[in-house]
């Protein structure tokens, strides 16, 4: 074959893309659309090139009308300014805002936006400063308190869930991380030894080998991948053929390494959702963690196994989100195109989430200001935040009586989508966390009727005149929301604020499978 000018390798091509699209692309990058079937694989003697002309189309078919799209759909008032649509995914997830999944988290360069000290086109005024206090009634994963931290402001979050809490204050502590190394280095030695006594390894070995080999016969990559997106192959009838096809194989080698997967029980989440090795490498991890005497090390040993049991659940890639049944056997996976399997052991995930905690709790510690943030557990309906920080955080507590809260930046939970509890269910099992699921506003059980929204507008309206008591006189409030049922304007009112300004947002990195056009608008408000 001749190489002409218009082909590229994999390192060209993405010196040529970051240089096309004015942002950094990676290999990966370039490889990932190779893999998915985006633009097409071009071979000569082993080496791997691809048309500059290919990436031209997907280029501008993908980017070129991505805005003009969702403009269309979402209306012409969509702000793309605060799509954050330049930034990588490691930039969105930067630092320990990674350190735990958490479904219906808003992004750090959102909070960045308002709270830091820029102004522009649509951001005109500055409203908080250095040596302000923040707070989020709905705290979530921290973020909020994380991103005042990084700009040298005090911040203050309140969640009904005692998990969700402690995610956010691992994230703003602090960790002698040689301590903490040797810790999870502990445990990764204990799970060794477990694995050692075990036929797990071997019989999960001989597994993959035979995955291989079947995959690369009836699921070539990314031959196949493209073969399906062109409709040249039915992929859901052919998927399924060939994943009953392997079944026969996965059940031979079952048998002869004589494993059990399924847990007796079905009483818990833990009992339901993990196979049984799995199970037994939970329960010895846990024994380690529990007896660690410095609380903060325990506390983000607790995060790093939580992230790692959710990974490990007993269910398809594509699913991991929102579970739907356990799947204990291999699978067609529509997200890798193959068919794969549930995971045996959680040592691999174990390793790399230790490895990944240290390296982001090191890369925020460059950032961090000498600030103090502490999210509290309570209901923002009614708590009273000086009386807990004297208890919790009593130099926060010094500080509100001294100059008060600036304003707050949250997300409330919306109405009738996500039960939060029931989102980290493993964990509140494993680590016997109090569970408050009756304090939760907009629950998923709750629904979306008329009495529904009429319950969360009246626990919003309580949480903002609650908060408003610790506020500063010339407060501003920002909350961001997908206000498809247009109830804000009636929150507003009912708890005397005002709606100075809307900023209507497209989301567009979203986990779950439901890619649909998507909006939220950011709320600003301040009394009347």
């Amino acid at each position: 074959m001749v190489i002409t000018s218009d082909l590229l390798t994999i390192k060209q091509a993405s010196e040529w893309a970051s240089e096309y699209l004015h942002r950094n692309v990676t290999p990966s990058n370039i490889s990932y659309l190779i893999q998915y079937g985006r633009i097409k694989k071009i071979t000569d003697n082993g080496d791997t090139f691809v048309s500059r002309e290919n990436l031209i189309s997907y280029y501008k078919s993908f980017i070129g009308n991505k805005e003009k799209n969702w403009t269309n759909r979402l209306g012409q008032d969509i702000n793309w300014t605060l799509s954050f649509d330049h930034l990588k995914e490691s930039e969105r997830t930067k630092h320990v805002h990674r350190l735990h999944p958490y479904k219906g988290k808003f992004i750090p360069q959102l909070v960045e936006y308002f709270l830091d000290n820029h102004v522009n086109e649509f951001k005109k005024k500055v409203y908080f400063n250095k040596g302000d206090i923040i707070l989020d009634p709905f705290c979530g994963s921290g973020t909020t308190l994380v991103q005042a931290n990084e700009l040298g402001m005090h911040a203050i979050g309140i969640d009904v869930s005692s998990f969700n809490a402690l995610i956010s204050n691992v994230k703003i502590a602090k960790y002698n991380l040689v301590e903490l190394f040797n810790s999870i280095r502990q445990v990764t030695l204990a799970l060794r030894e477990l694995s050692a006594r075990t036929n797990i390894k071997e019989f999960d070995n001989k597994l993959l080998e035979a995955l291989t080999d079947f995959n690369n016969k009836y699921f070539p990559s990314p031959e196949f991948k493209i073969k399906a997106r062109s409709g040249e192959i039915n992929e859901d009838d052919y998927g399924q053929v060939k994943a009953r096809e392997f079944e026969t194989i996965f059940q031979g080698i079952l048998n002869i390494y004589n494993v059990n997967l399924k847990q007796e029980n079905n009483y818990s989440f833990l009992d339901k959702w993990y196979v049984m090795p799995i199970r037994q490498e939970i329960e010895l991890v846990w024994s380690y963690i529990d007896k660690i005497q410095n609380i903060s090390v325990k506390n983000i040993m607790t995060i790093i196994l939580s992230r790692t049991i959710r990974s490990c659940r007993a269910t398809t890639h594509i699913d991991l989100a929102t579970l739907k049944e356990p799947v204990f056997s291999t699978y067609y996976c529509h997200k890798h195109g193959k068919i794969c399997k549930p995971l045996f052991s959680i040592l691999n995930w174990w390793k790399r989430y230790g490895e990944d905690t240290i390296v982001r709790l090191g890369q925020f510690d460059k950032l961090r200001t000498e600030t103090n943030q502490f999210c509290l557990t309570g209901d923002s309906r009614h708590i009273d935040i000086i009386k807990e920080l004297f208890i919790h955080n009593i130099e926060l507590a010094q500080l509100i009586n001294k100059q008060k809260i600036q304003g707050i930046f949250s997300s409330p939970p919306y109405v009738g989508l996500i039960d939060y509890h029931d989102q980290h269910a493993y964990a509140y099992d494993l680590f016997n966390f109090e569970r408050h699921d009756n304090q939760e506003i907009g629950k998923l059980s709750d629904g979306q009727s008329a009495e529904a929204r009429k319950l969360y507008i009246n626990s919003i309206v309580d949480v903002l005149i609650n908060c408003k008591k610790f506020l500063a006189n010339d407060f501003n409030i920002f909350l961001i929301a997908n206000d498809k049922f247009n109830i804000y304007p009636l929150i507003a009112e009912k708890s005397s604020l005002q709606i100075i300004q809307k900023f209507k947002r497209p989301v567009l990195n979203r986990t779950e499978r439901d890619k649909t056009a998507y909006s939220e608008t950011i709320f600003h408000l301040k009394d009347k």
